[in-house]
């Protein structure tokens, strides 16, 4: 049951990277433009947002492990850089909710 459970939350949590960086794309050239970063810096993120959410797929859960404290890792920046720019928390919740999801992902293929 909590084997299928980290799996659906894998699933989401790519599923949501992959629909933020290729669907909404223009969203996130504006935000990060607003935020006063660089292009390389916002292309870079995506990169490893991408690639740290299909290790998340890996059979290997200490690869599971690096890419969800990635992953998490990132979403810190996220939410510090909402909070930097004042930005209301509904604009931010979505980072919130994946910290904690790659946090319980971290959790599981480290400890479990």
């Amino acid at each position: 049951m909590v084997e299928n459970s980290i799996e659906a939350l894998k699933i989401i949590v790519t599923v949501s990277i992959l629909f933020v960086w290729f669907i909404r794309y223009d969203n996130i050239k504006k935000e990060f433009i607003e935020y006063g970063y660089a292009t390389w810096f916002r292309d870079f993120i995506g990169i490893l947002k991408i690639s740290f959410s299909i290790m998340l797929h890996s059979g290997d859960s200490a690869v599971v492990a690096i890419g969800s404290i990635g992953i998490a890792f990132l979403m810190l920046g996220a939410v510090a850089t909402h909070i930097r720019v004042g930005s209301e928390f509904r604009r931010y919740i979505a980072s919130v909710s994946m910290l904690l999801i790659t946090s319980f992902i971290a959790y599981h293929a480290i400890l479990l």
